[in-house]
């Protein structure tokens, strides 16, 4: 929908225009075709969702895609929280277009991301004006934006999963963005997948479903 950013796209189960969307950010290496797979799933839960799955910005020569660099032998943390800022405006502008040729709100906007996508999907949701119907985060962590909770900010349900076996990215960082989140007064909901490491286990992804079709009747 954006002339910086593609890939591949779904239409409304129910055959009719859109009245909804869910934006699939993918993770470090992958591209849209992975996190498109989850459209089926949800299906049932939001059928008039229009379903797009968008390359992150910049590819990398091993193939796949990043939101942003990562210094794997240095900084981890400073490269993440540096990226997450810098892939913020593309991401907005993607949204913007998106809204402006579909005429989606962004209240009925669903965003989802897993790992370096779920960074993307908290940050970029956290830091818009309008109020998104939802956030849902795979095995991420949260970058605070500027102004984050401050007095009269857009608030959205948000939705955290996580393997406790997680060797790319801590559970912690999970935890962690649970706490942060209460205690600015976000409605948070958080789920542990016991036994799974850097994925997304049936468990979490029941967890997320209900956590849709909840705040799609809103």
């Amino acid at each position: 929908m954006s002339t910086k950013l593609s890939g591949p796209m779904l239409p409304p189960a129910n055959g009719g225009a859109p009245d909804s969307a869910v934006v699939l950010l993918h993770g470090y290496g992958s591209d849209g075709n992975d996190l498109i797979g989850l459209a089926p799933h949800w299906h049932g839960i939001l059928p008039g969702a229009l379903f797009v799955s968008p390359n992150a910005p910049t590819a990398l020569g091993m193939g796949g895609f990043q939101w942003f660099a990562i210094d794997w032998t240095g900084d981890r943390l400073a490269s993440r929280q540096t990226g997450v800022i810098s892939a913020q405006p593309v991401l907005v502008g993607f949204l913007e277009d998106l809204w402006a040729q579909t005429g989606i709100a962004p209240e009925r906007t669903l965003l989802a991301g897993f790992s370096q996508g779920a960074m993307m999907a908290l940050h970029v949701g956290l830091s818009l004006p309008q109020e998104l119907m939802g956030i849902v985060a795979f095995s991420g962590a949260l970058v605070p934006p500027e102004g984050f909770g401050a007095p009269g900010s857009a608030k959205p349900a948000i939705c955290l999963v996580h393997g406790d076996m997680d060797e790319v990215v801590d559970p912690n960082l999970s935890a962690d963005a649970k706490r942060l989140l209460a205690e600015n007064g976000y409605d948070v909901r958080f789920h542990i997948s016991h036994g799974v490491g850097h994925g997304i286990a049936p468990d979490g992804l029941a967890f997320a479903s209900e956590f849709i079709a909840e705040v799609a009747k809103k």
